[in-house]
This record gives structure tokens, C-alpha cells and sequence, in this order.
């Protein structure tokens, strides 16, 4: 399967003979980034925000997800989990998602504030390849990030969610996360193809370019 970064929290994941799903998509006009022109049969939405909804901006969608469940579409299993964290006095409802795709598993963690609880964890299951947010802002710092990391022990880390020229949210660098990953700078590339044979044993990261929508 190929994983494919448009910036923000929003990604697309493809798989010949399997539904392809796109989450978080955005609003560029309040994130940064290119407008988004992206065709996908599933969307998942983590919570309520510009930055994480725009679901106009996907085509050919018949299915959209925004809560909690366990769906098959197109081939693909999907495990949605809810997580709740106090922002002031307001709780904030994310949506945590599981795509199963013939055995390799991949888990967009959304707007995650609070490290998970070790039950929201055995919930997502095993997990190959983690999209973390790890910028600070509304989600995880890089911190609290390196530390869900180490919970979940996936086989690979994707962080999302962080500072870069195209972004008009404040957030923190990349490079934040990477020390607390103990990596100094790291080659990114366009997109991550993954195999289950070519899972590495040891968690690695790999930082992925921004593409285009």
C-alpha cells in the first residue's frame, strides 16, 4: 500500500483492489497548504475543525466517517475509537482511526492532546505504521508524542501535524520531535510504499514531503 502526506493531518492511503480513503482533509484557506483535489471512496474525520473536515474537498466519496465504530468498506477494515481531553472546561471529541488493509495496519491518530489511556491503546491493536501528530497546538507536543511512540510501539512513525512554509497555523518544528526520537535530521521522501516484509522490526521514522492536493 502507498502512503501519501498532503500536509496538516491529512493523508490518503491507496491499495490496488482496495477503497481508497483520504483523512483529515483541510480548508487551505485557514491551514496553508495547496487546495486540495483529491478522489476517494472513504473519508474519515478525526473531529470538528477546518483544519480536519473539509470533506467538499474530496471527490467520489460514498462513505464519510466522523465517530466512533467498526466498518468494512471497499476491502478495508476501520476502527474508530474516541478520545476526549479538557481544553479549559471544554472536552474536545477526537476520533482516533485504525485502517486495516489485508493485514497491515495503519492508525491516524488526529487531534490526540493527551497521551492514551492504556485501554484506548489495546483498542487500536497491533499498528504498522503510526501517523502522529507531534506540533503542539491542539495536539500532542513532541513530548508527549515520543512518548505515545513508545506505547504503541508501531513499526513505523509518519508525524504530521507540525510547522513548515506552507502552513499558516502556529506549530512546532519538526526537529522537536526528532530529538525526542533521539534523530538529528532525517531525509524526507515523497511518499512511503509498505509491504509486510518490508516492515522494519525496530520503530522507524520517516518523514514524508508535503505533496500537492
Amino acid at each position: 500500500m502507498e502512503i501519501t502526506w498532503y500536509g496538516h493531518s491529512c493523508f490518503r492511503l491507496t491499495e490496488r483492489n482496495y477503497a481508497t480513503v483520504v483523512t483529515d482533509p483541510f480548508d487551505h484557506k485557514k491551514v496553508g497548504y495547496d487546495a486540495l483535489k483529491l478522489k476517494a471512496e472513504i473519508v474519515t474525520v478525526s473531529h470538528d475543525a477546518p483544519g480536519h473536515s473539509n470533506v467538499d474537498a474530496v471527490k467520489g466519496t460514498t462513505h464519510t466517517i466522523t465517530g466512533a465504530g467498526e466498518f468494512e468498506i471497499g476491502g478495508v477494515f476501520i476502527t474508530a475509537v474516541q478520545t476526549n481531553s479538557k481544553k479549559g472546561k471544554d472536552k474536545i471529541r477526537n476520533t482516533l482511526y485504525v485502517f486495516d488493509y489485508d493485514g497491515i495496519t495503519v492508525a491516524h491518530l488526529g487531534d490526540l492532546q493527551e497521551v492514551p489511556t492504556q485501554s484506548e491503546v489495546e483498542a487500536l491493536g497491533t499498528v504498522n505504521v503510526l501517523l502522529i501528530p507531534v506540533g503542539g497546538g491542539s495536539s500532542l507536543n513532541a513530548a508527549k508524542a515520543s512518548e505515545v511512540v513508545s506505547l504503541i510501539e508501531p513499526n513505523i512513525v509518519i508525524p504530521m501535524h507540525y510547522s513548515t512554509p506552507a502552513t499558516k497555523v502556529s506549530l512546532d518544528s519538526l526537529n522537536k520531535f526528532l530529538k525526542e526520537m533521539g534523530l538529528g535530521k532525517t531525509e524526507s521522501q515523497p511518499s512511503l510504499k509498505v509491504t509486510r516484509s518490508g516492515l522494519p522490526d525496530e520503530t522507524k521514522v520517516v518523514v514524508l514531503d508535503y505533496q500537492k492536493g
